[in-house]
């Protein structure tokens, strides 16, 4: 019983340090109105255009993107949107059926899916917003995968709007050079640098403050944390698991501490 009231402060902390999606992203305001403008101008605006969205894991891209979609969720209500894990895909040319299947159009195979696919995303209707994560999955020889998806917004009368999200800057360079002859049809680029010391500082602060009570974790124990990960990686990930890991050490030294403290009231 005397565990569960000292070990309560803990268990929030663990939960507040998970990799989630917060109501609120510190460091990525720049990068979160860049998201929502692309997505009002395109979308809203009936624009059909890309995204290549890159930067090192735990930058912030897909919580970002996660946070743009949910807080313009009623503005995009009268357009489709389809978000699709290319990590989950069998093969590059699996990104064909599966989105088929999400738009509900009927099973084909080769290239009549491609048309199928083009036929649909020409036709009158809403929007279309593909929303590719991991896209770096889907290269392939040739890259005729990546460059099918990345020609749809230019079609005539298209009415895609795609959003690439990968880890590496140049993917756009090295492997889609010929998108360059159309300027008009390139990807529009957005990058996630990697997070300072400040930023990890404020957003390990930020969420364990949400924890009522004494500070479970030092002020300089979270700038220690901050410097060493900012110095590897700036993967926002990491430092929360970091944090979650020093609790979980405390909790369990606490929890013996507490199984041979006496219990009040003289109980044996």
């Amino acid at each position: 019983r005397l565990f569960r009231q000292e070990g309560t402060c803990y268990q929030q902390a663990k939960q507040v340090l998970h990799a989630a999606v917060p109501d609120r992203l510190q460091g990525r305001e720049r990068e979160t109105g860049i998201l929502r403008q692309f997505l009002r101008e395109h979308v809203l605006g009936r624009r059909p255009g890309s995204l290549y969205v890159s930067g090192a894991p735990g930058t912030g891209k897909t919580a970002c993107l996660s946070r743009v979609l949910l807080d313009c969720k009623d503005e995009l209500a009268r357009s489709r949107t389809v978000v699709l894990n290319c990590m989950a895909l069998g093969s590059p040319q699996s990104v064909f059926p599966a989105l088929a299947q999400h738009l509900g159009l009927p099973v084909a195979t080769g290239r009549e899916r491609i048309r199928s696919l083009e036929k649909h995303l020409t036709a009158q209707g809403p929007m279309v917003l593909l929303v590719l994560d991991e896209l770096d999955q889907l290269e392939s020889k040739g890259q005729d995968v990546l460059y099918t998806l990345f020609e749809w917004p230019r079609l005539p009368s298209s009415r895609l709007v795609l959003v690439g999200l990968a880890n590496a800057l140049d993917l756009t360079d090295r492997s889609l050079s010929r998108l360059r002859a159309h300027p008009a049809g390139s990807p529009q680029l957005l990058h996630f640098p990697p997070y300072t010391k400040e930023q990890l500082t404020r957003i390990l602060q930020e969420r364990l403050g949400q924890v009522a009570g004494d500070p479970v974790l030092d002020s300089a124990a979270l700038q220690f944390c901050a410097r060493k990960v900012s110095a590897v990686s700036g993967d926002a990930r990491k430092a929360l698991d970091v944090c979650r890991r020093a609790v979980e050490v405390v909790e369990l030294e606490v929890r013996g501490q507490t199984l041979l403290k006496p219990l009040p009231g003289g109980e044996s």
